[in-house]
C-alpha cells in the first residue's frame, strides 16, 4: 500500500472517529431525485455526442435521460451536479487522470 493511500485511509478513519465521538457532523450530500440533464449539457456548450464522450456517458443513455425516458441513478446525478457546477474543472480532472494513466486504475489502492 502506498503512503498516499494509507494517509487517505487514516484521514477517513480520523473523520469517522470524530463523528462517533460527537466532535463532528457526518457529511451528507443532497442529490435531487430529478435533474435536468439537457440543461446541464447545454450549459457546457457540447453536443450530445461530445458531452457523452467527454464525461464517459453512453450516448444512448444520455439521450434517454434528456428525453425523460429514464433518469440517472443517484451517483450519476451527483456526477452531473459536479459537471454543472464546475465543467471546466471536471474536464481538467478527467484529462489529468487520463494523462497519468489513472482512468483504469481508480480503484487500485
Amino acid at each position: 500500500m502506498s503512503k498516499k493511500a494509507f494517509d487517505q485511509i487514516a484521514e477517513g478513519l480520523e473523520e469517522a472517529l470524530a463523528v462517533v465521538r460527537g466532535e463532528a457532523e457526518p457529511f451528507k450530500l443532497h442529490v435531487p431525485s430529478e435533474i435536468d440533464v439537457k440543461a446541464i449539457r447545454a450549459r457546457t456548450g457540447l453536443s450530445q455526442k461530445d458531452f457523452a464522450s467527454t464525461f464517459a456517458f453512453g450516448l444512448d443513455q444520455l439521450k434517454q435521460w434528456e428525453q425523460g425516458r429514464s433518469r440517472p441513478v443517484q451517483a450519476m446525478r451527483a456526477y452531473l451536479l459536479l459537471i454543472n457546477a464546475h465543467p471546466v474543472d471536471m474536464v481538467k480532472a478527467l484529462r489529468d487522470l487520463k494523462e497519468h494513466g489513472q482512468s483504469s486504475k481508480l480503484l487500485a489502492v
